[in-house]
């Protein structure tokens, strides 16, 4: 009778974290998330604790009534900064959602076809490349009389899918020659499989960093277009526009200015933080 034992059996290798996981270890991108939640949390929830209501007067223009004195028409500055950010989040992340998905697309179907294809694609998206992205806007929004929230997402989108583009063109590169792609050809899967399957999901750490670094230029973006009076009502608080509203009064009642400056650098720095953070894990992924 036979006593031989059998072979054990062979040990599996621990599932990798994922890109967010890895994230997470890192303390520039905890601090980067927790600042950020702090803020869109500010702007969900600040509405509800607000003394007074978003355009009422409680007191004399510039005054210094008030937690953070009031405004050029005597609202209660720490009122609008609290009702004045809902605008800047909702399009600046929609706006940014867009952008990563428009530029994407395209950068990795330039890759993918190759060729004349990516000759063409890359081309056309250098020229949109060379506009600045607030011209770009403002040439739009100049012959519109109201701009409505859509619209401002469409163009914040528009205006960032162009870098990313040549970012997503660059990762794919280097992807869609690997041998896991060619394989996956060879069995017949359809192209759209293959990118979605093989192509993208190797490609989550840089784009997650892009991603982060896109929607600190959205927060700028629409900050400086509110600054410029292109909001979707401009009776409304925006931080932004606050900012050109009490610019003239900044040596009498700085707050109003001051204000909204920081809560739009804090909102920055966060999402700044938070993409500097995966881009350590992305360079470190490559290595």
């Amino acid at each position: 009778m036979s006593t031989e034992t059998a072979p054990p059996p062979p040990a599996v290798a621990p599932a990798e974290p994922s890109t967010f996981r890895k994230a997470l270890r890192q303390k520039r991108f905890t601090v980067g998330l927790t600042i950020t939640l702090l803020v869109v949390g500010f702007v969900i929830f600040a509405p509800y604790f607000a003394p007074y209501g978003e355009s009422e007067v409680v007191g004399p223009p510039y005054s210094k009534d008030g937690f953070l004195g009031t405004d050029y028409l005597g609202h209660d500055v720490l009122t609008r900064v609290m009702y004045g950010g809902k605008e800047i989040l909702i399009i600046a992340v929609f706006g940014t959602i867009l952008g990563m998905a428009l530029g994407t697309a395209i950068g990795v179907i330039a890759a993918y076809a190759g060729g004349w294809w990516d000759e063409v694609i890359m081309r056309f998206n250098d020229v949109v490349l060379a506009f600045p992205q607030i011209l770009l806007a403002l040439l739009v929004l100049t012959a519109i009389e109201q701009p409505s929230a859509w619209i401002l997402i469409l163009l914040v989108g528009v205006s960032h899918a162009p870098r990313v583009a040549r970012l997503a063109r660059g990762v794919a590169l280097g992807i869609v020659s690997r041998d896991f792609v060619i394989a996956a050809e060879a069995l017949g899967e359809k192209r759209s499989r293959v990118i979605l399957a093989e192509v993208l999901p190797n490609m989550n750490a840089p784009l997650l960093a892009e991603g982060g670094l896109r929607l600190t230029f959205s927060i700028g973006l629409v900050g400086s277009l509110g600054f410029l009076g292109f909001s979707t009502d401009l009776g409304a608080a925006n931080w932004g526009q606050m900012i050109q509203e009490n610019r003239l009064g900044l040596s009498t009642q700085p707050w109003a200015v001051l204000a909204p400056v920081l809560m739009i650098a804090i909102f920055c720095i966060g999402t700044n933080l938070m993409a500097d953070g995966i881009a350590q894990v992305a360079q470190r992924g490559e290595n």
